[in-house]
């Protein structure tokens, strides 16, 4: 029988039919957009979203284990509708921010997913990776327009985890034994501080980049610039003022499951940051001028 994986254009989702297909697994795969998830020949594609309940019956049809996307809004309806299909396991995706109710956190959407999982009496694994390492790419803007990485809190220190690395873990988890029940929190191999990553996004790019540390207050007004809402920074800077307080520890449960350490923040950044930024966009040194299916 085919693995469904939801989201199958989302950042997470996409990685998982990859890792899935090289572990020689059958592959359907939900998508509402089919060329922008460019999927590889041999998976089977249905056409429709968690968010359209409706196209969940044709998805779930034959299917016993499920890749679960988190989309709290419509996650008891699929819960129902993958009871009634004979779904017998499902892998959900949740986050580390579990149990964290403040205002801006998305803790609450993750343990709506979990509690409505755990309800339906599937066999359930969830996967609550922490910071994403791609999470630092917002400061490829203010590198793309001033040359220079922007932060509060350059001390908070984290342990940021690639996308790939939770998405080998969930294709894992999906073929192998021994995983019922269980709750995996993911981080990557290495407890970074903000301003250890921005130096190796410098070494990434193979050149001088300015570090210019921001108050609390001028990141607030900057990210509310850029669209986030005031909540939602302020849940983003109290968590950076926290693991200033008391730093990240790397989990090691992706060393443990995989048998293999995880993807570095360097090795990450040789790949991603140069096509982010570009060759030529930044100023030399000393120069004055900052998604789910």
């Amino acid at each position: 029988m085919p693995i469904l994986v939801t989201g199958a254009t989302g950042n997470v989702g996409r990685l998982v039919v990859d890792e899935l297909l090289a572990r020689g697994a059958a592959v359907r795969a939900l998508t509402k957009d089919p060329a922008l998830a460019d999927l590889p020949s041999g998976v089977e594609v249905v056409v429709g979203s968690l968010a359209r309940p409706s196209t969940l019956p044709a998805a779930l049809a034959g299917v016993e284990d499920v890749y679960l996307a988190p989309m709290a809004r419509t996650v008891t309806r699929f819960c129902e509708l993958a009871a009634e299909a004979g779904v017998r396991r499902v892998v959900a995706l949740s986050g580390s921010s579990v149990g964290d109710e403040t205002d801006g956190s998305s803790g609450p959407e993750f343990a709506a997913v979990e509690a409505a999982v755990t309800a339906a009496g599937f066999t359930r694994t969830f996967l609550r990776p922490g910071v994403f390492m791609a999470n630092s790419l917002g400061w490829a803007e203010p590198l793309r327009t001033h040359g220079e990485i922007r932060t509060a809190y350059p001390e908070a220190t984290q342990t940021p985890i690639d996308l790939s690395d939770i998405a080998a873990v969930a294709a894992h988890v999906l073929t192998t034994e021994g995983h019922d029940g269980r709750t995996y929190v993911l981080s990557g191999p290495e407890a970074l501080s903000l301003r250890e990553m921005a130096a190796k996004v410098a070494v990434a790019l193979g050149r001088a980049v300015p570090f210019v540390e921001l108050t609390r207050e001028q990141q607030h007004a900057e990210w509310v610039e850029l669209g986030i809402p005031g909540e939602i920074a302020d849940w983003l800077l109290d968590g950076f003022a926290a693991v200033v307080a008391r730093p990240q520890v790397p989990t090691g449960v992706v060393e443990q499951l995989l048998g293999h350490r995880g993807v570095t923040y360097s090795e990450w950044a040789a790949r991603v940051w140069p096509a982010a930024v570009g060759p030529s966009v930044i100023r030399p040194s000393g120069v004055s001028p900052s998604r789910i299916d």
